[in-house]
């Protein structure tokens, strides 16, 4: 099969869309540790994908089948066979959207005003301004108020380059927008290819684990100690506790996140501390001593400097269960850079492409924010893999993900020629309301199903920092 960006027209039609899902999922299974007849168990179902120059729906679909398929791997550790799973490409497809429905009230804007593209005096750059130190560092940069006319006005006076090392300097979020070519000459780009999907190393034993889960609910007593923030991590987390575990999500006084929390927060239980604060970080200490697993989004250092490098995470908690993500990648000179899905995507040329393939006259990301929610299940297939080691052994592990590979990942892949998605319909949303708390809510049919272990989550979606930091 050809690569899409080459020759996106010579796809054969022919090949079902299922293969393309499966050739996707063997290539995640086998990247995690997998051994390749376990995709077998694994059926892919409805046909159609959303428009993209890329492989999204396939992605979409791989990713959730390679977090279901470590669900079953699990359960066999139980006694018996291990469950099949059965995975919708469609509804796979919506959930790397959004997954609420609302009744009666509307979920709060996804962006803040300043955030987007501009044009600059070369090219196009993207500003992430949705948190507010990140929009005075762009605006500070500039030297312009908080008024979107005067920001393009401003950026366009700039080369792409120079604002993106400025902003970054300043401690803001920027991407210039660079071609596939671009970024694949790019030291970072190049030091990203050479990374593995899933960087995972393996530790000494701990103790004997002591939760024992069931078929039907298989990380009933998994402890999730969850310090991520929008949106990769967030969908692991949501992932894993809709199979049982006991996720307790930590974020700092003050931070919120309005547009993502009503999605992401579905399934978990959510505390504050503050790790500069003695008294928290006691507690925190106390919390990572008794996890199962530690998922956590800070960049590489971030962890390290508050005093809680790996080696002092392994101390507090043997045999733990160690998963992380980053944005640009664990190597190479921006191997620390702060980022988000929105601003890898005009960096490693996915943007560009669309706009090109498009014939657009603006950057044209993913419909969806599909390297965000493929590296989400990823780190959960990581986690679970990580659950059945240590089930059989003892062993923890730890393994980084990154949404610069992802991004590769699905540049990499080969588009198929498909019809579009059947539109949502009633059939498409769960029977239970949600008493969210910010009103009731419908949310989509799971696009996964393990044999015996259907997903329900026990709590709803909630504000942030509403439940006490306890087990």
């Amino acid at each position: 099969m050809a690569n899409n960006i080459l020759s996106e027209q010579q796809v054969d039609p022919a090949i079902p869309a299922a293969a393309a899902s499966r050739e996707l999922l063997a290539t995640i299974w086998q990247a995690a540790g997998g051994a390749f007849p376990a995709v077998d168990r694994v059926g892919f179902s409805a046909a159609g994908a959303l428009a993209s120059v890329f492989a999204v729906t396939d992605l979409a679909a791989a990713s959730v089948a390679a977090a279901g398929l470590a669900v079953s791997e699990l359960v066999s550790t139980y006694g018996g066979a291990a469950p099949r799973v059965s995975v919708d490409r469609r509804r796979a497809s919506f959930w790397f959207g959004t997954t609420l429905r609302p009744v009666g009230w509307q979920l709060p804007p996804h962006w803040d005003a300043i955030a987007g593209d501009y044009a600059t005096a070369d090219g196009w750059i993207r500003l992430h301004t949705n948190a507010p130190h990140h929009r005075r560092a762009a605006l500070a940069v500039l030297s312009v108020p908080a008024d979107k006319a005067q920001v393009a006005k401003a950026v366009a006076t700039w080369q792409a380059d120079a604002l993106e090392a400025a902003v970054v300097e300043e401690g803001g979020c920027a991407a210039a927008m660079r071609s596939l070519q671009a970024w694949r000459a790019h030291p970072q780009g190049s030091a990203v290819a050479a990374e593995p999907l899933f960087a995972s190393t393996a530790l000494a034993g701990g103790p004997v684990p002591a939760w024992q889960g069931t078929p039907a609910q298989p990380l009933a007593g998994v402890r999730v100690l969850d310090l991520t923030r929008i949106l990769a991590g967030p969908v692991a987390t949501r992932f894993l506790a809709g199979f049982g575990a006991d996720v307790l999500r930590i974020d700092p006084p003050g931070w919120e996140e309005p547009g993502q929390v009503p999605e992401i927060t579905l399934g978990k239980r959510r505390a504050r501390l503050d790790l500069h604060n003695p008294a928290d970080r006691l507690c925190f200490e106390q919390l990572l001593a008794q996890a199962d697993v530690l998922v956590h989004g800070y960049r590489a250092d971030a962890l390290e400097r508050l005093g809680y490098g790996d080696a002092a995470r392994q101390a507090l908690r043997p045999g733990l269960i160690d998963v992380s993500l980053d944005a640009y990648g664990w190597t190479g000179p921006w191997q620390g850079r702060r980022g988000f899905d929105s601003l890898v995507q005009m960096s490693s040329g996915i943007a560009e492409a669309g706009m090109r393939l498009w014939r657009r006259e603006r950057p044209t990301p993913l419909p969806v924010q599909a390297l965000d929610h493929a590296t989400g299940y990823l780190l959960a297939t990581a986690v679970l893999r990580g659950l059945t080691v240590r089930a059989r052994s003892g062993a923890g592990c730890v393994t980084r993900a990154s949404l610069a590979r992802t991004a590769a990942l699905l540049t990499a892949a080969p588009v198929l020629a498909q019809g579009a998605l059947k539109p949502e319909s009633a059939d498409d949303r769960a029977g239970l309301i949600e008493a969210t708390a910010w009103g009731p809510a419908q949310r989509l049919v799971p696009p996964v199903l393990v044999a015996g272990a259907p997903m329900q989550w026990r709590h709803p979606a909630g504000q942030l920092g509403n439940s006490p930091a306890r087990w």
